[in-house]
């Protein structure tokens, strides 16, 4: 038993060390945006800005202020409020009374075959008119020059898609270690290579993606994920798969956003995308499980209750992957992630664990999802998968 715990801690400490190496190459590969020169208004193409939204009447007023501020000459913002049951809709009427750059839609029924968000995106679409168009959410807040230099980005790299990872204000303990070992999973989905024509990575988050409407119309719009809970990741997955230029850049506090409510919330936010990410797989979902314990939480336990050289190379397991993320913090100051909160991954380990298992749990003993208020059985949603 010793022979092959010492063994498999070598594995693991092993793939540690290289996953390390290989973070540290291709994050320097990454653009950020504060090195990119802001286009000129001459050479500013006219964007739309899209999102839906369900009872965000907390969180939008702050949101949609910063999308009517932007110091860039030629865009316009589409709303839809989707079936909002508080004042989401009055806040978006009179918005869009003060500024007619803001275009507002409300949906009051759900088609069949439509979850309720990629709905209300091929609706915002329908009534945009940009030469680019941006998905983000009711609840991003952008800076005033993220256009501007996301546009230069753009032209500089002739994408056709860009995503951007931003800034996630954690507060307190819990929301910390889940960003902690968000900024793991980011090394290790290594998104450097979207980009590269022979990789199979592909990225996206509802926050920002920005797509030439060309391109969008090319891969068939949100129609193509009707029934897709992962409509951002799936929406960069048919990119991808189009040949499309694309890239990740680093926005940092240019793009911020405040998506967890402490550990109880972010369970909860997460209970029908987890299971969703791994495509309604229960077989992968418990593969996934044991790899993220056997990566973050066994050499810890291996570490304090071993001895010798399983001792000294559970401490490599243990310790890469918390320099990994804490160079990752130093690194990219922007994206606002603790370097002293990279010693909390084995614990982060373990609550995604949880997460995962309480997102699947519960997914199968409902027969499916409830979201936006509208219950999908889990067999359409099996078939709506991109």
């Amino acid at each position: 038993m010793q022979i092959f715990l010492t063994v498999f801690l070598g594995i693991v400490a092993s793939l540690w060390i290289l996953q390390a190496i290989r973070a540290a190459q291709g994050m320097r590969r990454m653009p950020r945006l504060r090195d990119i020169p802001p286009l000129a208004d001459p050479d500013c193409p006219f964007v739309s800005i899209l999102f839906s939204a369900r009872d965000e009447e907390k969180r939008l007023p702050r949101a949609l202020a910063t999308l009517l501020a932007l110091d860039y000459p030629r865009y316009e913002v589409v709303a839809v409020n989707d079936r909002s049951m508080d004042s989401t809709g009055r806040l978006l009427d009179e918005a869009a009374a003060l500024d007619p750059r803001l275009k507002v839609i409300h949906i009051t029924e759900l088609p069949p075959g439509w979850l309720g968000k990629p709905h209300g995106l091929r609706k915002a679409y329908e009534a945009s008119s940009g030469e680019w168009l941006i998905f983000t959410d009711a609840d991003v807040r952008f800076a005033s020059d993220l256009l501007r230099r996301a546009l230069a980005l753009a032209r500089q790299k002739t994408l056709a898609y860009l995503f951007l990872l931003g800034r996630f204000d954690a507060t307190g303990f819990w929301e910390n270690t889940i960003e902690a070992h968000a900024g793991l999973l980011l090394a290790l989905l290594e998104p450097w290579q979207i980009g590269n024509p022979r990789s199979h990575r592909y990225g996206g988050a509802g926050y920002f993606q920005m797509l030439a409407r060309s391109t969008y119309e090319a891969i068939g719009t949100h129609q193509r994920l009707a029934m897709e809970v992962m409509d951002d990741m799936k929406l960069a997955k048919l990119v991808k798969r189009s040949g499309a230029a694309s890239c990740v850049g680093v926005a940092g506090e240019r793009i911020q956003v405040h998506w967890m409510e402490g550990l109880l919330g972010s369970i909860q936010n997460l209970e029908k995308n987890m299971f969703a990410g791994f495509e309604f797989r229960v077989l992968v979902v418990a593969l996934a499980v044991l790899a993220i314990l056997a990566a973050n939480v066994l050499p810890l336990a291996a570490l304090l209750f071993t001895s010798g050289w399983a001792r000294a190379l559970a401490g490599l397991a243990t310790v890469t992957p918390m320099v990994m993320v804490a160079s990752l913090a130093r690194r990219f100051p922007e994206m606002s992630l603790s370097p002293l909160f990279a010693l909390t991954l084995p614990l982060g380990g373990l609550v995604l664990a949880y997460m995962l298992l309480n997102s699947t749990v519960k997914t199968l003993r409902h027969g499916g999802i409830t979201w936006r208020g509208t219950f999908y059985p889990l067999k359409e949603l099996r078939k709506g998968i991109v």
